[in-house]
């Protein structure tokens, strides 16, 4: 970020032109939901975008040949460049930070369950950007994948607005991605929408299970030793 300020502003633009749109067509109706989505966004995102990162270390520096080659597992080394894609969403984090605090309405136990899900979010982008880093053979056919999950995952599924927004029966393809569940329970933590205890306990188990899916998928059929 330091030799490229220009991450920054895309790192800040991405979740929040779609804030802007979304409340400005509603009004300012969908304040609330539009800066969740915010955040949902950032977190699955930055998760995915770790994609990018690894496959240009690989390919390009050998760094995952080195890695292996150590007694270093694969999910500490994924866990750890982790951590590197959650300081380069900082900036957007921090201004939707400050937004939810003016506008979110959540009590303690929400706050609680919504970062939750924010965490949940961001462990299934990771395991889906491990995994994709492996097959990938160039840095511009990730970054080709990264844009096409980010836009199936976080785009067009309602993470900006509820999903009672979307006619019947269309709403039923919008629970093919996890972050509708994610946008269910986060609007559904502060006020947003209705749900029933069964839908709340039903959008956990989703959520849960597809996390933990995926870290079993990126451990078995994740090209690790492969390279």
């Amino acid at each position: 970020m330091q030799n490229f300020p220009v991450v920054l502003i895309n790192t800040v633009l991405s979740p929040l032109s779609f804030l802007l749109l979304i409340v400005f067509v509603s009004h300012g109706a969908l304040l609330g939901e539009a800066i969740q989505g915010g955040f949902i966004m950032s977190m699955f995102s930055a998760g995915v975008g770790l994609q990018g990162d690894l496959s240009h270390l690989k390919n390009d520096f050998k760094l995952q040949d080195m890695v292996v080659s150590s007694p270093t597992r694969w999910h500490t080394y994924m866990f750890g460049m982790a951590i590197s894609e959650i300081v380069y969403s900082l900036p957007a984090l921090i201004v939707l930070v400050i937004l939810g605090y003016y506008f979110m309405r959540l009590n303690a136990f929400g706050l609680a369950a919504f970062v939750g899900v924010l965490l949940l979010m961001f462990l299934t982008s990771i395991a889906i950007g491990f995994t994709l880093s492996t097959f990938s053979t160039d840095i511009v056919q990730s970054f080709a994948f990264s844009r096409l999950v980010s836009t199936l995952f976080s785009t067009i599924p309602p993470v900006y607005y509820p999903i009672t927004y979307i006619p019947l029966p269309y709403r039923y393809l919008a629970y093919l991605s996890p972050t509708t569940y994610a946008a269910e329970l986060s609007q559904s933590f502060a006020g947003y929408l209705t749900l029933s205890f069964s839908a709340t306990v039903v959008d956990w188990v989703v959520l849960i299970a597809v996390t933990v899916a995926l870290f079993v998928l990126a451990g078995t059929k994740a090209r690790w030793r492969e390279v």
